[in-house]
């Protein structure tokens, strides 16, 4: 008998950034709005967050807010949802953006998602239900360079490095921008932003310059594999033709890979690999 799905947590999902790197589609339109295959990037991330039983979401906004709000309040007029304004987005990074979401989070376990992130829903299945209290999704099969966020891990998957200044020759993979934190790490984690963010110089570091010094100091972050469901990070103009064309892929055309992956997508939980 199947061992019922594990209890959600809530979302954080990081929406500040400008999104300069694919202009001029961002000029007008946050990149979390952008349509994939027909349906905007954040409402995609938000109907597989509900279709694995997550209600509650925090959401950080900086650049064009107001297009994020009311695209939010008309699509989801009932979605129990705090939204949190980085209004130093265009001098801060993403580790500025979770410290805010503190208050907000209240002490409660959360998965964080940056939000140009498309992914299968399979992925957060697997993610909720892994025994991991802290855990990052890691693609292995991908092409590493300098822009992807790497990591280091041990034999029992523990993660010993995680950040873009990792030797790709040396990495096992890439972080994908979706990571589950418990409750006990949120409030350890909090406080070692708010020491970063206090100095200036840290106000453009990544969330992950946050996990790796929890890391160093016992923390256990765990590598979750999620190898073989499909996921894109838009970056790039390249990135927004991959994803548009990885997810209008019709049904009925699906090799036997993704068949699988959407079986999987509907199924009460997915197992760990």
């Amino acid at each position: 008998m199947k061992s019922p799905p594990k209890p959600a947590h809530k979302a954080v999902i990081l929406a500040a950034g400008v999104g300069s790197r694919i202009r001029p589609l961002t000029d007008d339109c946050p990149k979390s709005l952008l349509s994939v295959a027909g349906t905007p990037i954040l409402e995609r991330m938000i109907r597989n967050c509900q279709s694995c039983g997550i209600s509650e979401f925090v959401l950080v906004l900086g650049y064009l807010e107001e297009r994020i709000r009311r695209f939010v309040d008309d699509t989801f007029p009932e979605l129990q949802i705090t939204f949190v304004v980085n209004d130093k987005y265009t001098r801060t990074n993403t580790g500025y953006s979770l410290m805010l979401t503190e208050r907000a989070i209240g002490g409660s376990d959360f998965i964080k998602f940056d939000a140009d992130v498309v992914f299968d829903p399979s992925i957060l299945r697997r993610l909720i239900d892994s025994d991991f209290q802290n855990a990052l999704c890691i693609d292995r099969d991908i092409q590493l360079d300098a822009e992807e966020v790497k990591v280091i891990i041990d034999d029992q998957l523990r993660i010993l490095q995680a950040s873009k200044t990792v030797d790709p020759k040396t990495a096992l993979g890439e972080s994908i921008g979706i990571e589950k934190i418990s409750a006990e790490t949120a409030k350890l984690l909090f406080a070692e932003l708010t020491l970063m963010m206090a100095d200036d110089a840290h106000q453009q570091d990544y969330y992950e310059a946050a996990y790796e010094r929890l890391m160093a100091q016992g923390t256990a972050f765990h590598a979750l594999e999620i190898t073989d469901l499909n996921w894109t990070e838009i970056d790039t103009h390249d990135d927004f033709a991959t994803a548009n064309s990885l997810f209008s892929v019709p049904r009925d055309a699906l090799g036997q890979r993704y068949r699988h992956q959407l079986a999987a997508a509907s199924a009460q939980g997915a197992s760990r690999i």
